[in-house]
């Protein structure tokens, strides 16, 4: 199941792995906690204040 949303608290929430992709390409694969503790998808996209 493909899941696109800009609502990513929730969005990690329910599922087991996901994909940041950035100007077409996957900046990084992995379960929630690895995205939220990856510095590069912190600073793209998350935020760094971003928290489960």
């Amino acid at each position: 199941i493909l899941i696109t949303d800009h609502n990513v608290r929730e969005t990690l929430q329910i599922v087991d792995r996901a994909e940041i992709i950035h100007r077409g390409e996957i900046l990084i694969s992995g379960t929630a906690r690895e995205l939220a503790a990856d510095q590069r998808a912190r600073e793209i996209y998350l935020g760094e204040r971003f928290t489960l």
